[in-house]
């Protein structure tokens, strides 16, 4: 099946502690139908000290399942699907069903 959600992408959260929040994905994983999203499903991870990294608490951004996330909108940024249409010229692109607006250049 072909991705909905690539890396680069615009997202909005449906579900969870930042829902309703932003951010650009980061990286996807679709052999475990996960993405990493940009500044949003931050965690803590204490971290042991090592010759080339120092210790402490730091923060992270955590993985999120696909079906928590949404592709924004090209025009208005809220939450779309996505469908694929076979333009003229050959080219499969992803479609925002909101608003009919083409995602991929």
């Amino acid at each position: 099946m072909a991705a909905k959600i690539k890396k680069g992408d615009k997202v909005v959260l449906l579900a969870g502690r930042d829902k309703g929040r932003s951010g650009e994905v980061v990286r996807v994983m679709p052999t475990e139908g996960r993405a990493v999203v940009r500044g949003l499903n931050m965690v803590r991870k204490h971290q042991k000290q090592t010759q080339t990294q120092e210790g402490g608490i730091i923060s992270k951004e955590a993985s999120i399942h696909l079906s928590n996330i949404a592709i924004a909108d090209p025009k208005d940024g809220k939450a779309t699907r996505v469908a694929f249409k076979i333009l003229d010229d050959g080219r499969k692109v992803r479609v925002a069903k909101r608003s009919g607006e083409t995602i991929d250049g």
